[in-house]
């Protein structure tokens, strides 16, 4: 009998045997185990508790430093990227998103097959195979028992079937998500996207871990383990921008003084959870200008004394959250006949939760953020064109007279470019000294005739200020004014050659004494002639006037 009793013993116990050798979801994916308080309160929609059983013979299961996690893939390792839209409101949706990236010239095709990327060489040179996995071919020859793919081994590791969607079957990964004592099962591509709720889950830092597997034959072969930090807060996360026209570094909170900055609030809400609330934000500069309130996510606001201010911002939105537990109704001093059905009763009613309730969430900024002296505006106030003793058929020069306001200059910028201000023919930087009162000539040089944009830039070590012209250089042709006053001279200069010529032919023709008949007329003829020479040759000759044939006419004359 006492035989009988071992025998029964060890049958129990052999019976027992499997269920406590079965792992469960939290023996795989992590070491972590929450608290039975932590379990029931951060429940996740759609998701299951990790006490459940982990199908170990479709899914085995490797600790990190296995030798078989060599093998896990053709040609190296694959690795997993995790990411999320962390940090989130309490109450709005995070979402993780899984990119998986495979060994070099390896590449996902259309169909979910894992395939060789053509003319791409990696250690083990071109493969003639061009598949590295062709799943395509194995779900075609393992459809399944009954033809209808809900064979056994298309299940996730707690033998939940997958769900088909369309061209699930092109889904060759599964992906087991784990956080605060649950997990999530999805079947997927190279990536994929988890979305969470948040309401239940406690405010703080969480931990999310991913496990990849593949598909292998009728069963499943992990390749990759992945986790990664998310936050869950009850404040708005909130950042702001600051931009300052002439401000020359806006990361360095410094500005200048009298000139307007835009405070531009960016709240982080990647699922638009306050999409449909009023914001209101609440600002103080500093200065002693006071608060100011508003619905605006931009405001505009000048400093007009130098020194160092710290600003705050504080944020406030009316988002859904928790409806708060109804009062407890009021023990009346005596009883009272009822007046109707409990619905009638206004303390009935005061007990109904309300599942529209919203609740003020509010965010805040600070920053300290100094002000300067800088240069506030800059004036082209006029432009000359450089008349050059020499042409230069191909430049020219242009002078541009400037102003500015504020403080004063230490270096002087130009970029001239096409007339759309787009494509940059030319950039020149060079110091400047200035006087107080910040009048300066820049000289620039233009290639050719035509129309430019010029950007001209004053600046000193905290502020940068421009302006910017189009102006249209002319053509340097013969029709130019410098050229027509070339031509004009050199012309002038020819006629003179011509009548040195002329003159002294003449000159040679009538060297020889000739008596000079009584007639008018010739005589009226040989002293215009001889006018004419007579000045022409005081023009030339200004020192051969004793040999001027007239003058020996007027000693023929008078003798006569």
């Amino acid at each position: 009998m006492e035989c009988l009793y071992y025998f029964l013993g060890f049958l129990l116990l052999a019976a027992r045997l499997p269920l406590d050798a079965a792992k469960r979801f939290h023996d795989v994916l992590g070491n972590e185990r929450p608290s039975a308080y932590m379990r029931e309160h951060n429940q996740l929609n759609g998701w299951s508790s990790d006490e459940n059983d982990w199908n170990e013979n479709l899914y085995p299961v490797w600790k990190r430093g296995d030798m078989r996690w060599k093998n896990s893939w053709k040609g190296g390792r694959v690795q997993a990227v995790l990411t999320s839209d962390s940090p989130a409101l309490v109450g709005s949706n995070i979402t993780f998103a899984v990119n998986l990236i495979f060994p070099r010239c390896q590449k996902e095709d259309a169909n979910g097959n894992i395939v060789y990327e053509k003319n791409c060489r990696n250690e083990a040179g071109l493969s003639a195979d061009p598949y590295v996995y062709n799943w395509t071919a194995w779900s075609e020859d393992s459809d399944g028992e009954n033809g209808t793919g809900q064979s056994h081994h298309n299940v996730f590791p707690d033998g939940k079937p997958f769900p088909h969607h369309p061209g699930w079957r092109r889904w060759n990964f599964i992906y087991v998500f784990h956080t605060l004592g649950q997990y999530f099962q999805k079947l997927g591509r190279c990536s994929v996207r988890v979305s969470v709720n948040t309401a239940n889950v406690t405010l703080g830092p969480q931990l999310m871990e991913v496990t990849v597997y593949r598909r292998h034959g009728r069963a499943y072969v992990p390749i990759a383990q992945v986790k990664d930090v998310y936050v869950v807060t009850d404040q708005i996360p909130v950042f702001v921008t600051m931009f300052q026209k002439n401000d020359r570094n806006s990361s360095d909170e410094t500005f200048l003084k009298d000139l307007p900055i835009m405070f531009d609030v960016l709240i982080h809400d990647p699922s638009h959870f306050l999409n449909y609330s009023t914001i209101n934000y609440k600002w103080s500069f500093g200065d002693n200008t006071g608060l100011f309130v508003s619905t605006n996510h931009t405001v505009n606001h000048t400093y007009v004394l130098n020194g160092t201010f710290s600003l705050n911002l504080t944020v406030k939105a009316a988002a859904p959250g928790p409806c708060p537990p109804p009062p407890p109704p009021p023990r009346p001093s005596k009883p009272t006949p009822s007046l109707g059905p409990a619905g009638d009763n206004p303390l009935e009613l005061s007990r109904i939760p309300d599942e529209n309730c919203q609740i003020n969430r509010y965010g805040h900024f600070q920053a300290t953020i100094t002000i300067v002296e800088g240069i506030l505006e800059v004036n082209i106030i006029q432009m000359t064109d450089v008349l050059m003793p020499v042409p230069w058929p191909d430049s020219s020069l242009i002078d541009f007279v400037v102003t500015c306001q504020g403080s004063i200059p230490t270096e002087v910028c130009t970029i001239i470019s096409d007339p759309t201000c787009e494509i940059t023919q030319n950039t020149v930087c060079s110091p400047v000294d200035v006087d107080d009162m910040c009048l300066l000539t820049v000289r620039r040089t233009f290639n050719g005739s035509g129309t430019y944009c010029v950007n001209l830039t004053l600046g000193d070590d905290t502020s940068l200020a421009l302006t910017s012209t189009l102006i249209s250089v002319p053509d340097r042709d013969p029709a130019s004014p410098l050229r027509m006053a070339n031509s004009a001279l050199i012309s002038v200069g020819c006629l003179a050659i011509f009548v040195t010529v002329i003159s002294l032919l003449v000159y040679k023709k009538h060297k020889e004494y000739n008596p000079i008949e009584n007639s008018p007329g010739n005589v009226v003829r040989s002293k215009g002639l001889s006018v004419f020479l007579n000045h022409a040759k005081a023009v030339f000759f200004p020192g051969n006037q004793e040999k001027d044939p007239l003058l020996k006419n007027q000693e023929f004359k008078g003798v006569s």
